[in-house]
């Protein structure tokens, strides 16, 4: 099943850059079980040929859980980088990982779990884990994307905290494939008209 997803979001990206819409990475959660699987690498070389897809424009997206074994993640995680692929880490906050190891893991997005995203404006402790993890990792020279923006008012606190990237309700359901050209249209039209 995990390769099935990887090939379709591959498959479906470059379709779309075919398009002559805008190259942006397509990102796929792994299970533990895929990101532990010593065939992977060669599975995703193998599915990057077969679609076209350039590396730079697929994003992984693990758990803090699977950073537990840190060699054989830190082993994982380089050969991706190695590849050129774009590493997040998911969920943040509600794992276990040690900061000492998430300097020396090789990604590029640190994703802030909806769970301390949800109600930042009425929730001051909420707020204040959020702000610290968009300072921790700015120092880190990490890209923030903070989950599960529900409304207006947490986008704000969110903006006030220079938080990089936001996802959420607020913006849009999960929509099918067949709807993303449509998104891609409205933000190309937005970007013009704010220009």
């Amino acid at each position: 099943m995990g390769k099935w997803v990887l090939r379709e979001a591959c498959s479906q990206n470059k379709s779309w850059q075919e398009l002559g819409f805008p190259k942006v990475s397509m990102a796929v959660n792994l299970s533990s079980k895929q990101f532990y699987d010593q065939s992977l690498k060669d599975q995703i070389n193998s599915i990057l040929q077969e679609t076209g897809l350039e590396p730079q424009y697929l994003e992984l997206e693990i758990t803090e859980s699977m950073t537990m074994d840190v060699q054989v993640a830190l082993t994982t995680l380089n050969s991706f980088r190695n590849m050129g692929l774009k590493i997040a880490m998911d969920d943040f906050g509600t794992g276990y990982s040690s900061l000492s190891y998430l300097k020396e893991f090789p990604i590029h997005h640190l994703k802030i779990d909806q769970s301390f995203v949800k109600d930042i404006s009425v929730n001051p402790t909420n707020a204040a884990i959020v702000n610290t993890i968009i300072a921790l990792a700015r120092n880190l020279k990490l890209v923030v994307i903070a989950e599960g923006v529900e409304n207006d008012d947490d986008l704000k606190i969110l903006q006030e905290f220079d938080c990089d990237t936001v996802q959420g309700y607020l913006f849009s359901r999960p929509v099918e494939a067949s709807e993303v050209p449509e998104i891609f249209d409205r933000f190309s039209c937005n970007r013009i008209a704010n220009t």
